[in-house]
């Protein structure tokens, strides 16, 4: 498993000509490079399924969030991949409408993108993150960082140990705290962005509302941003985008919105976009279906 993450961050170093780092889920590029509308960014990779392997560990390994992985390889079994079977690993991606500098988080791809400007050039590291479940719902809006926490300690709130009445009322810093080894205070009261000591769980929909990166992501963001970044949250469902004179658009499942409802969404963003091709209808119909979060052609 661990070749998952070593000859990805090789092809990485290769092949995406700005990349930096050795996370094979990042992608530092120019977002908008001299077009003004969102473009496809970095590569996909393939892996040759072993016995015994699953698709939380293999998305553990190549620095993917699980429900991602699951999403784009749905004829896979998740928990018994054939002996052999490539395994799709979807590290190219879309960015999310008007991204900007700071923190961009779309709820809809449990995706992270930080991005900052350098030598007159937008860049964007992407990271898989865990949010919230169902009646702990991450709060969309406009916040920022408003605290840097090594090593901190959790209170968990009333309505955690209501739930739970056998959580402590404190639990110290350590490898037990669910708040990992570092915390990103937002200025939404008791939300954060922090590590977990729970890593299978990131890439899902499992948190009380706060946002959990894997211990190496958040370790990396955490010594990237300072008090003050701006932390946009999001939920877009559907992105658009060109590449090569080629329309693309990604899908994300969404269970509350209608293929039919998702069209419409679609639409509205091609007609924004530079482009006046024919447009792949049934392609795009399947895409809206599947949602696999997987950038397709959609154009003729």
């Amino acid at each position: 498993m661990k070749n998952i993450v070593l000859l990805s961050c090789i092809v990485t170093c290769l092949f995406c000509g700005t990349a930096w780092g050795w996370y094979p889920q990042t992608y530092e590029e120019s977002l908008l490079p001299q077009t003004g509308y969102p473009t496809l960014q970095g590569f996909h990779r393939t892996y040759r399924a072993q016995a015994a392997d699953t698709l939380i560990e293999i998305a553990r390994s190549a620095g993917l969030g699980y429900l991602s992985l699951h999403h784009a390889n749905p004829d896979t079994d998740p928990w018994l991949p054939s002996d052999g079977e490539s395994i799709l690993l979807p590290y190219a991606f879309l960015p999310p409408d008007g991204i900007q500098p700071g923190i961009t988080i779309n709820l809809a791809e449990l995706r992270l993108y930080y991005v900052w400007q350098e030598q007159n050039r937008t860049r964007v590291r992407v990271y898989p993150v865990g949010i919230g479940t169902s009646g702990w719902d991450t709060p969309k809006g406009d916040f920022r960082i408003t605290e840097k926490i090594v090593h901190p300690v959790w209170y968990p709130p009333a309505s955690i140990r209501q739930k739970n009445p056998s959580l402590p009322s404190r639990i110290a810093a350590g490898p037990d705290n669910p708040l990992g080894e570092y915390w990103l205070g937002l200025s939404a009261p008791g939300y954060g962005i922090h590590g977990t000591s729970k890593p299978y769980g990131v890439g899902r929909r499992i948190s009380h509302g706060c946002l959990r990166l894997y211990p190496g992501d958040i370790r990396d963001l955490f010594a990237r941003v300072s008090v003050g970044t701006a932390v946009r949250i999001i939920r877009q469902p559907v992105k658009v985008g060109i590449k090569n004179d080629q329309l693309l658009v990604e899908v994300h499942r969404s269970a509350h919105i209608p293929p039919e409802t998702l069209l419409q969404d679609v639409l509205q963003q091609i007609s924004r976009l530079p482009w006046q091709g024919l447009l792949d209808m049934e392609t795009l119909k399947k895409e809206l279906v599947l949602g696999r979060g997987v950038p397709t052609v959609v154009s003729r």
